[in-house]
């Protein structure tokens, strides 16, 4: 779904461990690293959308995670003109997005990237909570920031301090669902 500012809704998924790291997919056949996310269909809520993704992308089930929190507002990002299909109608011009923070429950033997018939990652890896800042293409990196520093204080128990690189005004709070 593509509003009519020309923004795709989209949700994104953040999974913790017990050690308060979080999943990173690398995209199938590139060298680009991620967290998993993906559109909300016509007619869709953003749950519903949400375990949709989870179960494409990462093969998880809702049985698989407790949701933990969410964004309570969209974070929108721009693609680079050089990304931007002018042709097509309507046109998206970068993404709004709603995070979600998982918590895994079940065994990370029940991560399988190939469940889906399009399969969007082909490898995955536990990484420190601000990683995916550092690793994820440039255009996504301020929303991953604000999102990051939305979910921290759910995750952390407001027992974590955010590094100083990351250190401009936050954008949103998280809403804690759990």
């Amino acid at each position: 779904m593509i509003d009519a500012e020309g923004y795709r809704a989209n949700v994104g998924i953040v999974i913790a461990n017990d050690k308060r790291q979080v999943l990173l997919a690398k995209r199938c056949q590139q060298d680009s690293w991620q967290l998993p996310q993906g559109g909300i269909d016509e007619n869709e809520t953003d749950i519903e959308a949400l375990f949709r993704e989870l179960q494409e992308e990462t093969g998880l089930c809702a049985e698989d995670v407790e949701v933990i929190a969410k964004t309570p507002k969209w974070l929108r990002y721009n693609l680079p003109n050089h990304h931007i299909k002018r042709w097509q109608k309507p046109t998206c011009i970068g993404q709004k997005q709603v995070w979600f923070l998982l918590k895994l429950t079940s065994d990370e033997n029940n991560i399988k990237l190939n469940t889906h018939p399009k399969v969007e990652f082909d490898d995955w890896v536990w990484v420190d909570y601000w990683h995916p800042i550092e690793t994820v293409i440039e255009f996504k990196k301020t929303v991953y920031e604000d999102m990051l520093k939305s979910l921290a204080p759910v995750l952390f128990n407001n027992q974590h301090t955010i590094p100083p690189q990351y250190s401009r005004p936050l954008k949103c709070v998280a809403i804690t669902i759990a």
